[in-house]
């Protein structure tokens, strides 16, 4: 049953996923009438989308303007991976400890996953095979509150995460990274997973340099690339 939370739910993940792809820009502008008219819905279910959005972090609501998708500057992108890298180390150290066999197995294959985009040279499909195979590792560690925070900022940086696979021999080199932090899960070492998963996700050095550099990227995507917010509901 379509009901409004369920709406305003699904709307709410459409809006976030074309935020996470690039199809909506950073500073942007989120209309809510036009948003009204390509989803085919009223401005309320709408309305508590951004609303969920704006908790999120994802947008922002500014007072009688309306809202735009959150711009973030380099310095916080920078302290925002900082703590990424440290919430994925500590699913990690737990992950080590407590995944079961049967996790192991699904981990496994969302790596095997990660391989086939790598071998294909596809970093959209990287993109959710790497969200899935980090995803294993949240879940792993068998807290829920520290899985929840986990995921919400890795949320928040989506288009960022996104951003840097598509850096030249990014997708070797994250999928690399994996299989150290694979086999240092499996053999149960929660100080060798830590160092691990802490070095691939932290955004420092020349890392650093290429993210930046490529910022602009999200800015600058041609009006004809960009998806129609109808296109979602099609």
């Amino acid at each position: 049953m379509d009901t409004p939370k369920k709406r305003s739910e699904t709307l709410r993940e459409s809006i976030e996923e074309l935020i996470a792809v690039g199809k909506l820009t950073p500073g942007q502008h989120l209309d809510e009438t036009v948003l009204a008219e390509q989803f085919g819905v009223s401005r309320t279910p709408i309305r508590e989308a951004l609303i969920q959005l704006a908790s999120m972090g994802i947008i922002v609501m500014r007072p009688r303007r309306g809202a735009i998708v959150a711009e973030i500057g380099p310095q916080q992108l920078i302290e925002m991976f900082e703590v990424m890298a440290e919430l994925e180390a500590m699913c990690g150290r737990l992950a080590a400890r407590r995944m079961s066999a049967a996790e192991h197995a699904a981990l496994m294959e969302a790596h095997q996953a990660c391989k086939d985009a790598r071998d294909a040279a596809d970093p959209d499909t990287y993109f959710y095979k790497n969200e899935d195979f980090h995803g294993q590792i949240y879940a792993g560690s068998h807290n829920a509150f520290l899985e929840e925070q986990a995921r919400v900022l890795q949320r928040r940086l989506r288009p960022y995460r996104r951003l840097q696979l598509r850096v030249r021999d990014r997708l070797k080199r994250s999928y690399d990274e994996h299989e150290g932090v694979v086999n240092a899960i499996i053999s149960g070492d929660s100080d060798r997973t830590v160092e691990l998963l802490r070095q691939h996700v932290m955004v420092q050095g020349q890392r650093f340099a290429d993210l930046v550099a490529s910022l602009h990227q999200l800015k600058s995507t041609p009006d004809s690339e960009k998806t129609s917010l109808s296109d979602v509901l099609a």
